[in-house]
């Protein structure tokens, strides 16, 4: 598991490549649709900031952030996308940056050892910064798609990657299904050819192929068909197909050839 302060850099990292994409644009751009059905990026943007906002505030008031679960609905992420997407957008790009950078130095200052609460388990400063760089990553691929920008894939994919396979259980959970009892044997090849691996070799249920098509496939960002990732075993063959690295609902699914 990287440090902290190397999970940080490459959160800023993956941050700063969304926004030299999305600087540049004349405001009326902003309001291109992303494969995200309904979601421009304007969109986009106006949800990473809503969240890095809730991330901050679990970071530095736990207990605010406990209390307003309570009033929390399916709805509250499309409400604040709508919300953060009305604003102007140079508005909108400097909260975002703002915001952003005040998480990173929030999450470099929680001591080691504690939780933060979440929507789902409470996770360490490590886990929280690996979730935000794997969201930044897949909706700045809408905004890349929508752009017709292709990002060269790097060895942040790795955090990415981690965080699907670890969500293997939540996937089959969120589908009513009950997760496999036996751990699967993932292998990928990163961007510089490196091999990176989970789980045991011996396990019968494996998963190969290229860490950017891996991916792709557990933010929900393109259908199996369209990937280079192959299963051997039933449940890992069925793992492909439901394959989420978030929590919630899994949405809608991909479409082959989209």
């Amino acid at each position: 598991m990287p440090d902290l302060s190397s999970l940080l850099a490459d959160l800023t990292a993956e941050g700063d490549v969304l926004d030299a994409l999305v600087a540049p644009l004349p405001a009326d751009r902003w309001a291109t649709p992303t494969p995200a059905a309904g979601w421009t990026i304007a969109h986009q943007i106006a949800h990473l900031t809503w969240t890095d906002g809730v991330a901050l505030q679990a970071a530095t008031d736990p207990d605010a952030f406990t209390a307003g679960l309570a009033d929390t609905d399916l709805d509250v992420v499309d409400r604040a996308a709508e919300r953060g997407a009305a604003r102007p957008p140079a508005e909108l790009l400097a909260d975002w940056r703002a915001g952003r950078a005040a998480l990173a130095a929030a999450l470099a200052a929680v001591p080691r050892g504690v939780r933060l609460p979440w929507y789902g388990p409470p996770m360490a400063a490590g886990t929280m910064a690996t979730a935000r760089l794997m969201e930044t990553w897949a909706h700045g691929q809408d905004v890349a798609d929508a752009l017709g920008a292709v990002r060269a894939p790097t060895a942040r994919l790795r955090h990415v990657a981690h965080i699907g396979v670890r969500t293997r259980d939540n996937a089959f959970r969120s589908r009513g299904l009950q997760p496999p009892a036996e751990e699967f044997y993932v292998a990928l090849t990163g961007p510089d050819g490196e091999a990176w691996t989970w789980g045991p070799e011996d396990a019968p249920q494996r998963v190969t192929g290229p860490a950017l098509d891996f991916c792709l496939l557990a933010t929900r960002r393109r259908h199996p068909d369209d990937l280079a990732v192959a299963a051997e075993g039933p449940d890992a063959a069925r793992w492909l197909g439901i394959a989420q690295a978030f929590a919630g609902p899994p949405g809608t699914d991909p479409v082959p050839g989209a």
